[in-house]
């Protein structure tokens, strides 16, 4: 049996171009990258993660010279949030990067084990998360489910 998967997006020219909250979880994850700790790849990388309540997590890439042991931006914040929320109900994670790794009009994309996490957080609640993510020149790619990025995830067929 065939059985075909339609992922959904859209791309603005400009993270200015959304609405004021999600400019400001754009905002606050490019803080967070800025903290980042990346003395290896100089990739910084920042995320934000809004849940229905309104509280906003941060998280930040954190390298280790005895790779791969370090982890994504992505996990930091979702796992900050199933450490200290977890009934919380996640809206958006964005994420955001500075750095030479990728060309500045490329949209920054979640790695494999990270989309699983997301994958994972969102089957958990039963409910969509939001996924912003910015491009170093602005663009901006908005996805507004997280399956979209992981077509079969594991555990989850």
């Amino acid at each position: 049996m065939k059985h075909v998967h339609t992922i959904e997006y859209n791309i603005i020219e400009h993270f200015n171009q959304l609405g004021e909250k999600d400019q400001e979880l754009i905002e606050l994850a490019y803080s967070a990258a800025e903290k980042a700790y990346a003395p290896y790849s100089n990739f910084h990388v920042g995320a934000s993660v809004l849940l229905k309540t309104g509280e906003v997590f941060l998280g930040n890439n954190q390298e280790n010279i005895a790779y791969p042991s370090g982890l994504c931006a992505e996990r930091v914040a979702l796992f900050h949030v199933g450490a200290t929320h977890p009934e919380g109900t996640i809206d958006t994670l964005v994420v955001v990067a500075n750095g030479d790794l990728i060309k500045p009009e490329e949209c920054v994309s979640p790695c494999g084990a990270c989309r699983q996490v997301i994958a994972e957080s969102e089957n958990r609640q039963k409910s969509p998360i939001r996924l912003i993510l910015v491009a170093q020149n602005g663009r901006t790619f908005i996805f507004e489910k997280a399956t979209d990025l992981l077509v079969f995830p594991f555990g989850m067929s």
